[in-house]
């Protein structure tokens, strides 16, 4: 018998990235960042009491919100923290969409996204990015009567950065909440954050995965007007960020310039192999991630399965619009030499 509700039985959830276990692969297939983390989490974890957590953590996470108040220049009463900025979605849902009320999110994008509606209850409202993977400028309007409208700027898993003029368009124009998934922003030329001052109905959500080198820690923030702030934490788990979480994330933000330092060689490396591969043939969309979205000469299901094969595990997405791109996570530039190699014997296997 099964005793799940019924929109749980008929879903199949979320599937994450390949995580290996004990294979020897070169891992480009999550995005998360071949660099440790600052030298200062380190510190921080080694002076860290252990005794200490027989205590609940802080549950507003304080002195991440104090220190992030002072890097981003918002007030501390301004962000909520989360166990990762999924969590923040989550809460972000429970919130704002009740069900049977609809949800918006751009598509092809983070396909988290559909199945949060249907945990919910909610309806599900894609909205289809154009033949560039970008926003039209009147986007907003296939989302009209949704309460909460998510898409992540930039992209995942296309790498493109959406049309600043669209986004300002959906945040005039859509009545309920804009969420803005700014997961990979770091790795981008620009951001919007600046809109949560603009727009009453503007959230931005960011995470310490992919740019803080963090993607263990599970650590997100979202930045928003005080009053969807105090609705979120209605929500929230009483103590959803953890003891050690909270002081490794504010060691990280007190170490904004080694961040920003890894961010620019991710860049380097990132826009060093897009060339390259566009030298041997390959399709590859214009990137401000961490990784680059690749359309290969032969089959993508085919030519990841030959990556594999050779050591490289890359992500594949057998979905409309997207299934003929392979998505390639930046290592370190002596990894993608690697793959560069490995790929262009594979490609011109024909």
């Amino acid at each position: 018998m099964n005793y799940a509700r019924e929109a749980i039985s008929r879903i199949a959830g979320y599937v994450p990235g390949e995580q290996p276990q004990g294979q020897p692969l070169i891992k480009l297939n999550t995005n998360e960042n071949p660099y440790p983390p600052s030298p200062k989490v380190a510190k921080a974890l080694r002076d860290f009491d252990w005794q200490r957590l027989r205590l609940y953590s802080e549950p507003s996470a304080k002195m991440v919100r104090e220190a992030a108040a002072g890097v981003y220049g918002v007030k501390a009463g301004q962000i909520i923290c989360g166990n990762g900025s999924d969590d923040l979605l989550t809460i972000a849902l429970r919130t704002f969409v009740g069900e049977g009320e609809k949800l918006a999110y751009t598509e092809p994008s983070y396909s988290l996204y559909p199945v949060l509606a249907d945990l919910q209850g909610a309806v599900r409202q894609p909205v289809a990015l154009n033949d560039s993977f970008d926003l039209d400028q009147d986007a907003w309007k296939q989302a009209a009567d949704a309460k909460l409208f998510i898409f992540a700027r930039p992209n995942a898993p296309t790498g493109t950065n959406l049309d600043k003029t669209a986004v300002r368009a959906i945040c005039e124009n859509f009545k309920g909440v804009v969420w803005i998934d700014e997961a990979y922003v770091d790795f981008s030329g620009d951001n919007c954050l600046s809109l949560i001052d603009e727009y009453p109905n503007v959230v931005v959500s960011r995470t310490f995965s992919k740019s803080f080198s963090l993607a263990g820690l599970r650590m997100g923030m979202a930045f928003a007007n005080e009053a969807l702030i105090y609705e979120m934490n209605k929500v929230k788990d009483s103590y959803n960020v953890d003891m050690i979480s909270q002081i490794v994330a504010t060691a990280a933000l007190n170490d904004m310039a080694y961040m920003q330092a890894n961010a620019a060689r991710i860049r380097d490396t990132r826009d060093w192999l897009a060339a390259e591969l566009a030298k041997i043939g390959c399709k590859v969309l214009p990137s401000s991630t961490n990784f680059l979205f690749v359309e290969t000469k032969r089959p993508a299901a085919k030519v990841f399965q030959e990556l594999k094969e050779a050591r490289y595990l890359v992500r594949y997405f057998n979905l409309p619009r997207i299934s003929q791109y392979i998505r390639v996570t930046i290592g370190k530039r002596e990894d993608m030499e690697g793959f560069l190699k490995t790929i262009t014997a594979i490609d011109a296997r024909g």
